[in-house]
């Protein structure tokens, strides 16, 4: 098990994590001291847990807000598919009556023996 320094606040903190991991504890660690930094940039004389506690508290209301905002689009995806359900229902062709088909079958049959004879007049 890898140990790994991570610096939060300006404090350096050795931390282990499982092997392949550190980049994703260095991701985690860079996050948390942005928040940190924030806060001991306004305060100056902050104990290390209070600055852990503050920065992993601003962490989690950002945390919180985005999966507010992913509950809020999941809902409306869910909405957006279920409209896109509804018009592809609409637009599925409808059983056509016999009657209809023969009706238009006679209709082409019609024009093509028309556009037979305008093309045999066409050629004389």
């Amino acid at each position: 098990m890898p140990d790994v320094t991570i610096t939060i606040g300006n404090r350096n903190f050795e931390v282990a994590c499982q092997e392949g991991e550190e980049h994703f504890l260095h991701a985690a660690a860079e996050m948390l001291n942005t928040e940190a930094s924030t806060l001991v940039s306004q305060m100056s004389h902050l104990t290390e847990s209070r600055m852990l506690l503050m920065s992993g508290l601003m962490l989690a209301d950002r945390t919180a807000g985005m999966e507010d905002n992913l509950q809020l689009a999941e809902q409306r995806i869910a909405q957006l598919e279920a409209e896109l359900a509804e018009a592809r229902d609409a637009l599925k062709p409808s059983q056509v009556p016999d009657a209809v088909t023969d009706t238009l079958a006679e209709i082409a049959a019609r024009a093509e023996a028309i556009a037979a004879v305008v093309e045999e007049k066409v050629s004389d």
